[in-house]
């Protein structure tokens, strides 16, 4: 096997609880994770050297990019002397809040497995992406799930099927700069996602709209009066329920009129740099070969 494809779902949070910081650095979190419909393309090659093509988009460069990341540390690991060619054709926007990055690791340690004949464990494969990210055990599966701890310990939930709207502002947020404020503000979490995994257990999707909320929004808000207005204006054109996921920009609204979520995508997308209209998925991953 000389060359293999994968196509990388993004997420969104329908609930996330901060519930405060350990010692290591993270936060302890309670929080729905849902897998999407956007999705990144790469491509792996076989090759003597590693190299990463991105198509449209500024990434970050060495240990920085999270594709990276992982293979060299693979590359330690098992003492691999050939290198990979990455391509990769991002359609998730940067540090939007959607694990753009993560869901890239995911799909490199995954992709890697096979084409190096690495024959990794499902509890391997974990334990490496969490050493490279919080969010990437979760992109491993995808579909939906209550994730606790930094958000490495799962439980499968079935969600309904759902269609959103998801709309970016031009901004780029960093995850550790909106926990450290978080945690600098003293802010206390709205324990949403109890009512939440209610709400899907239920199967109902205006409960579960009624309930979703983000604890970050909280910070991020602050900083980005925009993610207040964007809510606002999801809100007035159909949406049951709107909320923001990660650590933000990027918002979401839950729809269960087609018709209206139409409406509001070509509303939008002249406004905004990222409008996409989406829909719940079952899985994290896909692989073509």
């Amino acid at each position: 096997m000389k060359k293999i494809k994968v196509k990388a779902y993004a997420k969104i949070n329908l609930s996330l609880d901060v519930l405060g910081k350990r010692k290591d650095g993270y936060h302890e979190i309670s929080t729905v994770m849902q897998s999407i419909d956007l999705a990144d393309i790469l491509e792996f090659e076989k090759s003597e050297i590693v190299k990463v093509f991105c198509s449209g988009h500024r990434v970050p460069e060495g240990e920085d990019n999270l594709i990276v990341k992982v293979i060299n540390f693979l590359k330690e690991k098992y003492q691999i002397e050939e290198g990979v060619l990455v391509r990769l054709d991002k359609k998730i926007p940067l540090a939007a809040g959607l694990a753009g990055g993560s869901a890239d690791a995911a799909a490199t340690i995954v992709a890697l497995d096979k084409l190096w004949n690495l024959n990794m464990s499902a509890d391997e494969k974990k334990e490496i992406a969490l050493k490279v990210g919080a969010d990437v055990p979760f992109c491993l599966e995808g579909g939906t799930k209550l994730a606790k701890g930094i958000g490495e310990i799962f439980e499968d939930l079935n969600v309904p099927h759902m269609n959103l709207l998801l709309v970016k502002p031009d901004i780029e947020i960093f995850t550790k700069k909106i926990y450290d404020k978080w945690d600098r503000l003293n802010f206390k979490s709205h324990h949403a996602t109890c009512s939440v995994v209610q709400a899907i257990q239920e199967g109902n999707i205006y409960k579960i709209a009624e309930n979703i909320k983000n604890d970050l929004e909280l910070v991020t808000s602050r900083e980005c009066e925009v993610i207040n207005q964007i809510k606002e204006e999801l809100l007035k054109k159909g949406a049951l329920g709107c909320a923001m996921s990660g650590s933000g920009p990027t918002v979401y609204g839950i729809f269960d009129d087609l018709q209206k979520l139409i409406k509001a995508y070509k509303d939008l997308e002249g406004i905004y740099s990222f409008v996409f209209f989406s829909k719940t998925i079952d899985k994290g991953l896909e692989l073509y070969e």
